[in-house]
């Protein structure tokens, strides 16, 4: 059994310099303590890390079983004329469309496990928008970042278009990772009041020689709010790169995560549940299953309101299985936190 203790404080800052100029910086900042931090010398360094082209990214102070590390993780420039926006910097590319798995996230893929991020990473990009009309636009995405593995750097350019029809949101993309192209596309819309999305990506290697495989992923998620305000949602995840048989333990938080392998597996499931108690407190319980192996994971939760901008939390990250399968050996967590915005 090891403890350990977070204070996560986080300030973002905007300068609205003329009505078509905007900067933007937003920083976070964490103090980590705890038998975790002392167990494990290397947890530091894990946390010390920027997958961006600049690092900006530092260890401030440390001790035996504590440190204090800094991170800028949003600091972009926006200029907006007519249906023109252009925007450079590090700043989020949202290219996903479902709630959980995102295949079109190729710029900066998240992992549902780091609840604790609700602003998800950054890419240090180019992103030039031209809005077509009221629901459709089209936009050029050009990301820098260092591969430190093999001491060079690496980008990716794609393009996406949106629109609508049959009052759905479509959209497709298409461009180039450091290794593959990628085509894809996604759907939102609903079905009988219920939410409808789907996301595929189709990934193809540059070079026939090199360590990349082809590979599709693809998933697709249904969610509904009854009349009772009881929330229910469900997912499916398919890579064909994946593993029938025992996954393999993953990386928790994986800092490396990408759209191509958003899991070792070729299939994984996801429900949840959330219901509101009361206005001031509610609760949801949320689970993934790897059905080839066994492997599951579960995520009780329990949200107090006390106040306007106090909230306490209380979850759990339950992973079960066996040695060697997706889940089994992540082991099992609980989390408390106090979250004050202000």
């Amino acid at each position: 059994h090891l403890s350990s203790n977070l204070i996560h404080n986080r300030l973002n800052f905007r300068w609205y310099a003329t009505n078509e100029l905007t900067f933007a910086l937003e920083a976070r900042n964490r103090f980590f303590s705890g038998q975790l931090v002392r167990e494990f010398p290397l947890y530091k360094d894990f946390v010390d890390t920027d997958p961006g082209y600049f690092n900006l990214s530092k260890t401030v102070a440390s001790g035996e079983s504590w440190f204090l590390h800094s991170m800028i993780d949003r600091a972009w420039v926006d200029f907006t004329k007519g249906k023109w926006q252009i925007t450079a910097g590090r700043q989020r590319v949202n290219w996903g469309i479902n709630l959980v798995w995102n295949p079109n996230d190729i710029f900066n893929t998240f992992d549902y496990f780091d609840f604790d991020y609700e602003e998800r990473p950054g890419s240090d990009a180019l992103k030039v928008q031209y809005y077509t009309g009221v629901t459709s636009s089209a936009e050029l995405v050009y990301k820098i970042q260092r591969n430190d593995l093999e001491d060079n750097t690496e980008s990716t350019f794609a393009g996406r278009y949106r629109f609508s029809k049959y009052r759905y949101d479509f959209q497709f993309i298409g461009g180039w990772m450091p290794k593959d192209y990628v085509l894809g596309g996604g759907w939102m819309g609903d079905i009988k009041g219920g939410g409808f999305r789907g996301e595929v990506s189709w990934f193809v290697p540059k070079e026939k020689n090199s360590d990349s495989e082809e590979a599709v992923v693809a998933t697709v998620s249904g969610d509904y709010t009854f009349k009772n305000s009881l929330y229910a949602h469900a997912a499916v995840l398919y890579n064909s790169l994946g593993v029938t048989g025992k996954a393999g333990a993953r990386e928790f938080f994986d800092q490396n995560i990408s759209a191509k392998r958003l899991s070792p597996a070729r299939y994984n499931l996801f429900g949840q549940l959330s219901y509101p108690f009361t206005p001031l407190f509610s609760g949801s319980f949320s689970g993934m299953l790897n059905p080839s192996d066994g492997s599951s994971f579960m995520g009780p939760a329990l949200t107090y309101s006390l106040g306007n901008n106090l909230e306490l939390m209380a979850t759990g990250q339950l992973f079960f299985g066996k040695a060697g399968t997706e889940y089994g050996e992540l082991g099992k967590a609980f989390y408390g936190r106090l979250k004050w915005s202000f």
